[in-house]
């Protein structure tokens, strides 16, 4: 049976779905190539996330995608200072960061982090005792037999979302054993990470599954391979198809969703609640003609 989620100083209901926005300090992003690489780009960023209904800030350092290699210290230097800023500017938003680093891990939380994104499946195995020594929360992905910032080829699965749900849940179930509070701990299948299209469609089409298992779901999906090769959309191109497939997980059950546009996965989100009967539609009059 699902729990509520407890993040830094916030506490989200099991109805609660939750909204993590993406403010990445690379240069060279997938999706806004550099658009937040600045610190006064990243802390406008975050200014008008914020604004538009984000819960959670998740901050990166390094793109999830092959390129120019990212040391440890390079992405300390990218995160933990403007975790610093972020949080001295709001005290009690929740601050989450991308890595798969215990280094890296060690030093956001130090500066302020309520969360460790982990998107590469657990690769380093000291990530929970981070987690537990800062008594902050992590998330258990599935990238499946990938190393970091490769691409899946060829990659096979019996049945796919079995091996996200083995693999996720004995995730959370380690980050427990490590001392991590059992409230802090979210499953994310990993859209893309280590799976090619029918992979991802199967997952979104099946997570039930992993809702079913009672820890808390997050997914990102915003923008990803999976929605253009669906739709033959470029990556300027591909909103509608990720507001799609988020509607389809909110219905399902996922708790939280990583994201580009944040108002209109907002939105979209209030909308999935009022139909689903978890909260009251926002008070709006317009005159009728």
């Amino acid at each position: 049976m699902s729990s509520p989620l407890r993040l830094g100083s916030r506490t989200f209901g099991v109805t609660d779905r939750v909204v993590m926005a993406i403010v990445n300090r690379t240069p060279d992003s997938f999706y806004d190539r550099g658009a937040t690489f600045a610190e006064e780009s990243a802390m406008r960023r975050v200014h008008e996330v914020v604004a538009e209904g984000a819960d959670i800030v998740d901050i990166g350092g390094v793109p999830a995608g092959p390129g120019a290699e990212v040391d440890v210290a390079a992405e300390i230097e990218r995160t933990a200072s403007f975790v610093a800023a972020v949080r001295s500017a709001y005290p009690d938003l929740v601050i989450s960061v991308d890595t798969y680093r215990h280094e890296v891990a060690r030093a956001v939380c130090a500066a302020g982090a309520d969360l460790i994104n982990d998107p590469w499946g657990g690769v380093d195995e000291r990530l929970p005792e981070v987690a537990a020594e800062f008594d902050v929360g992590i998330v258990c992905a599935h990238a499946g037999p990938m190393a970091p910032r490769t691409r899946p080829y060829r990659v096979a699965y019996d049945d796919v979302v079995l091996d996200v749900l083995k693999h996720t849940v004995g995730l959370a179930e380690r980050a427990v054993a490590a001392g991590v509070d059992p409230a802090r701990v979210v499953i994310d299948p990993a859209h893309d990470f280590g799976k090619n299209t029918w992979h991802s469609l199967e997952v979104t089409r099946r997570l039930g599954e992993l809702v079913a298992t009672g820890w808390p779901v997050l997914v990102s999906l915003s923008n990803k391979d999976f929605v253009g090769e669906t739709l033959a959309a470029p990556v300027d191109d591909r909103v509608a198809g990720t507001l799609a497939a988020t509607s389809i997980c909110a219905w399902l059950g996922a708790r939280v969703y990583r994201v580009h546009q944040t108002r209109q996965t907002r939105q979209v989100l209030d909308m999935v609640s009022a139909i689903a009967g978890d909260r009251p539609p926002r008070r709006a009059v317009r005159a009728l003609a």
